[in-house]
C-alpha cells in the first residue's frame, strides 16, 4: 500500500501544479465549455447574415468545423453516435457554404450532402435548427405556431402562463415568439441554396412534424386571453412590446441575453424583425459578446455556448483546498476574491416564484448577474467556506448565499437548477421538441444530492432539519428500480448516483440504508474489467443506463467517490478503480474528450475541460483521507 500512497500523492501533486499554473491573472480558471460545432456554424451564419466580414474568424471556424467531419461525411455529437447527427451535419454544411470558402462541388461537401439525404433530409433536423433555417430563408415557417406571443400577457393566476416556462425556455422562446409571429426571414447575396437537401415535397406545415397537433394548448391559451384581456390588435402589439422588453431588460453587461449563445443569436434576429438596423448598437454589442465566448481548442477557435468561468473557478478552488492547499495560498486567495465579485446582488426571474428571498446566489458564466443557479451557489460556497470563518466580507457573502439556497428548495423536497416550482407537467406535452429539457426546471437527483452534500459537510444544519429530511425523502422516492439515479446535467446515471449517494451519506444516512445498498450493487455491477466505469450519452436519450463499452476518467472518478463515501475500508473494487485513475492520468484518446455534461437529450452535450482534473483530484484526495490508516 505504501507504493499506492506514493503514486496517489504524485498524481495529486501533478494535478495541483497544473491547476496552479493554469490560473488566469484575475484568479479564475477559464477551461473550455465545449459543445461540438453547432455554435461555430451559427457564428458563421450570423456574421454572414449581418454582413460583418470578420474573415479571419470565419476562415478559422471553417477549419475547425471541417476538422470534426467524419469519413462518412457526417458530424457527430459524441463518439458512439452511430452514423452521425443529422442536425449537426446540416448546420455544418450550411455554415461551410455560407462562409463562401467552400463549394457544393468540394469532395467533402458532396459526401456531406449524400449523408444528409441518406439520413432523411433537411426536414428531419431538430426543431430549433428549423427555426434558424426559417429565419435565414432556407425553410418554410409553419402557418401555425402552438404558443401565441400573447401568452406573455397572461397573469400568474392563469393555470398556464409565461412564468411557468423555465428561465432557459423563456430566454429562447421569447425571440422565437416574435419571429414566428411575423414569420421573419432574411437572406443576403451570399446566402446558399439548400433546397436540394429536401427529400420530400410536401406542404409547408408537414415539414414541422413536431408542431402537428389538434391545437388544444393553443386553444386553451386563446380562451384564457379572451377571458382575461380580450383579443385585439392593441393586445397583440402590447404582447410584442412586452416580449421585446423582456429581452432588452435581461441583456448582460457583455451584450448577450442571459449569457447564452442561442438566446442571443435569436434575440438579434428578433430585433431585426422589429426593424432594428444591422448596425444598431445593441446588435453590434451582442455580436461582440458572442465573440468574447471564443476559446482555443487544439489550435482552432471554438465559439462556446457560454463560458463556465464561475463553475470552473469554484470547482478548482474547492478541489485544491481538499488536497490540503491552504486557504492562505495566493492561488486560493485570488480565486475566492474573484468568486466574491461574481456573487449576485440583483433580482432575477427566480424571484417571481421565490419573492421573499434576497439575492445571494452565483451564476455559471463569467458575465452573469441575474441568473443564479443552485449548483454554482453550492460550489462557490464550498470554495469560500474557510474564508467565511475569518473574514467579515466573506461571512456576509456566505450568509446571503446560504439563505438564498435554503429558499430555493422546491415544494416536493428536491432542488432544481434555476428556479423554484417550475415543473408543470402539461408543459412537457406542448409540441416543442425537447420540451422536457427546454421548458421545465424540475427537481433533479444531481442537484438535490449535491445540495445535501453541501449542507452535510459545510453547514451546522442538523440531519433532522426539515430541509435535509425533505431532500433525502425526495431522493429515496426518485431512485430507479436498478438502484441508480438519473442525473439531469451530466452523463448520466453514474453522475446522478454519485451525487445522490454522497449527498445522503453526508447528511447522516447510514450506508446500510436500502437505497444506499441498492446503489452499491448497481455501481459494482456496471464496473468494467479494467477497474473503471464509462457511460454513453445514449443513456439520456433512451432514459436507461447505456454502457459506453470503455472506461472514462471522469465516470470512474464519480463512481469511486460514491463508493469511498460508503465503505469504511478500500474494497478490491475501489482499489481497482484507483489503479485505473493512476494508469489513465495522462491518457490522450477519444475518451478524454467524451462529453460528460448534457443540456438536452439527443441535441446538446458538453465536454468540460476542467473535469479531467477536478474530479480525479477530489476522488484521490477523498480516498487518501479516508483510508490513510490502511497504508503500510
Amino acid at each position: 500500500m505504501a507504493s499506492v500512497r506514493f503514486s496517489i500523492q504524485n498524481e495529486i501533486n501533478r494535478i495541483v501544479n497544473k491547476l496552479k499554473n493554469e490560473q488566469s491573472p484575475d484568479g479564475s480558471w477559464r477551461y473550455p465549455f465545449e459543445t461540438g460545432i453547432s455554435t461555430d456554424a451559427y457564428m458563421i451564419i450570423l456574421l454572414r447574415t449581418l454582413e460583418i466580414n470578420d474573415e479571419d474568424l470565419i476562415k478559422a471556424l471553417v477549419e475547425r468545423i471541417e476538422s470534426k467531419q467524419q469519413s462518412n461525411g457526417a458530424w457527430k455529437l459524441f463518439y458512439d453516435e452511430g452514423e452521425g447527427n443529422l442536425t449537426a451535419t446540416v448546420e455544418a454544411y450550411y455554415a461551410l457554404l455560407y462562409s463562401g470558402y467552400r463549394k457544393k462541388s468540394d469532395k467533402n461537401m458532396q459526401v456531406a450532402k449524400r449523408k444528409i439525404l441518406e439520413m432523411g433530409g433537411i426536414e428531419r433536423v431538430h426543431m430549433f435548427a428549423k427555426f434558424m433555417l426559417s429565419l435565414t430563408g432556407q425553410y418554410p415557417w409553419p402557418k401555425f405556431f402552438p404558443i401565441p406571443v400573447e401568452i406573455i400577457l397572461l397573469p400568474l393566476s392563469f393555470p398556464i402562463n409565461f412564468w411557468d416556462f423555465s428561465v432557459y425556455g423563456r430566454a429562447n422562446l421569447t425571440p422565437i415568439l416574435i419571429l414566428a409571429d411575423n414569420k421573419y426571414r432574411t437572406k443576403t447575396r451570399r446566402s446558399p441554396d439548400l433546397s436540394d437537401l429536401f427529400v420530400s415535397r410536401c406542404k409547408d406545415d408537414d415539414y414541422w412534424r413536431w408542431l402537428q397537433t389538434d391545437r388544444p394548448f393553443f386553444s386553451y391559451i386563446k380562451q384564457g386571453l379572451k377571458s382575461f384581456i380580450g383579443l385585439s390588435q392593441y393586445i397583440h402589439s402590447a404582447a410584442i412590446h412586452h416580449a421585446k422588453q423582456y429581452m432588452l431588460n435581461r441583456i448582460e453587461p457583455d451584450g448577450t441575453l442571459y449569457s447564452y449563445f442561442s438566446s442571443t443569436f435569436l434575440m438579434i434576429f428578433a430585433l431585426l424583425s422589429l426593424g432594428y438596423p444591422k448596425n444598431h448598437p445593441i446588435i453590434i454589442k451582442a455580436v461582440d459578446g458572442l465573440k468574447s465566448f471564443a476559446c482555443r481548442i487544439n489550435g482552432y477557435p471554438h465559439m462556446q455556448y457560454t463560458t463556465a468561468t464561475v463553475w470552473n473557478t469554484s470547482l478548482v478552488s474547492y478541489a485544491l483546498q481538499e488536497t490540503g492547499v491552504p486557504s492562505t495560498d495566493p492561488v486560493i486567495e485570488k480565486a475566492n476574491r474573484f468568486l466574491l465579485l461574481r456573487q449576485h446582488d440583483r433580482y432575477g426571474d427566480w424571484a417571481v416564484r421565490n419573492p421573499y428571498s434576497l439575492p445571494g446566489g452565483w451564476g455559471f458564466s463569467n458575465m452573469n448577474t441575474i441568473n443564479p443557479d443552485v449548483d454554482d451557489t453550492t460550489a462557490s460556497l464550498r470554495a469560500i467556506h474557510k474564508f467565511a470563518i475569518k473574514e467579515p466580507l466573506f461571512r456576509q457573502a456566505w450568509d446571503r448565499g446560504l439563505n438564498w439556497l435554503l429558499s430555493m428548495q422546491n415544494d416536493d423536497g428536491g432542488y432544481a437548477a434555476f428556479e423554484k416550482n417550475v415543473n408543470k407537467r402539461i408543459l412537457r406535452h406542448i409540441p416543442i421538441q425537447g420540451a422536457e429539457f427546454i421548458l421545465t426546471d424540475p427537481s433533479a437527483a444531481d442537484l438535490t444530492g449535491r445540495t445535501l452534500e453541501f449542507f452535510g459537510k459545510f453547514t451546522n444544519l442538523s440531519k433532522h432539519h426539515p430541509t435535509i429530511q425533505r431532500g433525502v425523502k425526495w431522493l429515496v422516492n426518485h431512485q430507479e428500480k436498478n438502484g441508480s439515479w438519473y442525473g439531469r446535467w451530466g452523463i448520466c446515471y453514474i453522475y446522478g448516483t454519485w451525487a445522490a449517494v454522497t449527498g445522503m451519506i453526508s447528511v447522516g444516512v447510514t450506508p446500510k440504508h436500502p437505497a444506499i445498498q441498492k446503489a452499491v450493487k448497481w455501481l459494482l455491477k456496471i464496473q468494467n474489467n479494467d477497474g473503471g466505469w464509462g457511460e454513453s450519452c445514449k443513456s439520456d436519450i433512451e432514459k436507461t443506463y447505456v454502457p459506453l463499452g470503455v472506461s472514462t476518467l471522469i465516470h470512474t472518478s464519480w463512481a469511486l467517490d460514491a463508493l469511498i463515501a460508503i465503505f469504511d475500508e478500500p474494497i478490491p473494487e475501489i482499489q481497482a478503480g484507483i489503479q485505473f485513475i493512476l494508469r489513465s492520468a495522462e491518457r490522450k484518446d477519444w475518451t478524454t474528450s467524451y462529453p460528460t455534461g448534457q443540456g438536452m437529450a439527443g441535441g446538446f452535450y458538453i465536454h468540460y475541460h476542467s473535469y479531467q482534473y477536478v474530479f480525479p483530484l477530489l476522488t484521490l484526495s477523498h480516498y487518501q483521507k479516508k483510508f490513510e490508516n490502511f497504508y503500510v
